[in-house]
């Protein structure tokens, strides 16, 4: 049997076999966004669950922040059956302290335990979206231009309490600046005023990947609208747990949050 192993920018992973073709671009990396191609009509399943594989053959998985155990990927093609085991490697992660937040936000009082479990199940329907968009391969972009003040992955010490870590990037920049869709998709989510995030916009992308927009100031998209890349979607605020006008950027594989900069860079 043949077989060869190629390595070339984009961190593209080629395996060829007779009758068997699998591709990676992106890094078996803990965070990291990595998209596969292989042969139409194939099944693939990632870690015993069986994921979409578009009519062309592409789909998508994401590694979580904390993950500590390699990636068990099954390929099922023209009555080939193929295991393939990656290694995931590590990320050490800085330590972000954020001081001077109103005391509610950081811990909040008992009377708003109802509206938060509420909006965070809303949060959570949007992210378990499986649509059959494939938008997610297409090259993401910034959303908006400005200073990247938080990082994905920090731990974060609120007023001296150390609580979970951040998920998404902060982009520092002016109230008021015009904030453009990552990737093309579908909006899922378009709420003003949620206790956390604020103004909030939720698109997806296909196949589980989803893009989060939080604080925003205006929101300028409706549920249901179909959204190109590049559009305006909303303005830079400082709603919901803010301390400062900034656009906090998330990216999950249906519930597993991703690093965005290895969406926006894959």
């Amino acid at each position: 049997m043949i077989k060869k192993f190629l390595l070339i920018p984009l961190y593209l992973i080629l395996f060829i076999e007779i009758g068997y073709t699998l591709e990676f671009y992106g890094n078996f990396i803990q965070g990291h966004f990595i998209v596969g191609k292989t042969e139409p009509n194939s099944k693939v399943i990632i870690d015993k669950k069986k994921i979409k594989v578009s009519k062309d053959g592409y789909f998508v998985f994401g590694l979580d922040r904390d993950r500590k155990y390699d990636v068990t990927i099954k390929l099922i093609n023209s009555g080939i059956n193929k295991d393939i085991v990656k290694k995931v490697l590590k990320r050490n992660y800085k330590i972000q302290r954020i001081d001077g937040l109103d005391e509610k936000k950081v811990t909040p009082p008992k009377d708003v335990y109802e509206r938060i479990k509420k909006e965070n199940n809303e949060i959570g329907k949007a992210r378990a979206i499986n649509s059959n968009l494939d938008f997610f391969k297409d090259k993401f972009i910034m959303p908006v231009k400005g200073i990247i003040s938080g990082v994905y992955g920090s731990q974060r010490i609120l007023n001296g309490k150390p609580r979970w870590p951040h998920y998404g990037i902060d982009i520092a920049a002016n109230k008021g600046t015009k904030i453009k869709a990552s990737g093309s998709g579908t909006v899922t989510m378009a709420e003003n005023d949620l206790y956390y995030t604020g103004g909030t916009i939720i698109m997806d992308h296909g196949h589980g990947i989803s893009t989060i927009y939080s604080h925003l100031e205006n929101i300028f998209v409706n549920v249901g609208d179909k959204i190109k890349k590049g559009e305006i979607i909303g303005t830079v605020g400082s709603t919901g747990r803010s301390t400062g006008p900034h656009l906090d950027f998330r990216v999950n594989w249906f519930q597993t949050r991703l690093d965005p900069m290895t969406v926006i860079s894959n």
